[in-house]
């Protein structure tokens, strides 16, 4: 069983929580406060960016690939695949900065920012490491737990897509249904379908 962050940027509407815990979570002291005067500053995993047109934004993040080209490229092998959770992480005491990593990545998600781990102050290798300490708990990633909107939610990655196809299904069949009747010209199949539409949608009404 494979779980994963599943990202809906159609839902996402921008107010960065994710972010923020994320900072807080990668934090030494875990505390919103503490974390503010740590040294050094503890920076987010994940990145939301504006969309192209107004109200719409998408929360970036590590998408955990397999086979990963960063882990394949990093020289050092400084970055590896969690066995248990399938997570590729960082141990940036052992990375170079060399960027091959953030050339390869297909989704932009690392980035370079000092770390209290080499205690040097060069900066190293930054990435989502999927919260690994909380999931190995049973706990859910700090970014889903502060998404109220369900951008970001947590599970086994085919019971979040069938969710997803299911309410795909809902749109279009409510749409059908909701189409004008002078433009429902087709087969008796596509008749049906419609019909089959009109249905779901009246159900779907007489619900408490």
């Amino acid at each position: 069983m494979v779980k994963t962050v599943f990202v809906d940027p159609e839902r996402c509407i921008g107010c960065r929580q994710c972010e923020f815990a994320c900072a807080v979570e990668a934090s030494q002291s875990k505390d919103p406060i503490a974390a503010l005067f740590e040294q050094p500053k503890p920076h987010t995993r994940i990145h939301v960016e504006a969309g192209a047109t107004i109200n719409t934004s998408y929360p970036d993040r590590c998408m955990h690939c397999d086979p990963a080209p960063c882990l394949q490229v990093c020289p050092t092998g400084a970055i590896y695949r969690d066995p248990d959770e399938n997570l590729v992480l960082v141990d940036q005491t052992r990375c170079i900065a060399c960027a091959m990593c953030a050339i390869v990545c297909p989704f932009d998600a690392v980035t370079f920012h000092p770390a209290a781990e080499n205690g040097d102050g060069r900066p190293v290798a930054t990435k989502c490491d999927g919260c690994v300490h909380l999931v190995t708990q049973g706990l859910e990633p700090a970014c889903v737990e502060v998404c109220k909107v369900d951008a970001l939610v947590y599970g086994e990655i085919n019971e979040l897509v069938a969710e997803r196809r299911m309410g795909d299904a809902a749109r279009a069949l409510d749409a059908v249904a909701s189409a004008p009747a002078e433009s429902r010209t087709g087969s008796a199949s596509v008749d049906a379908w419609r019909s089959f539409g009109a249905e779901v949608k009246t159900m779907e009404s007489r619900e408490p």
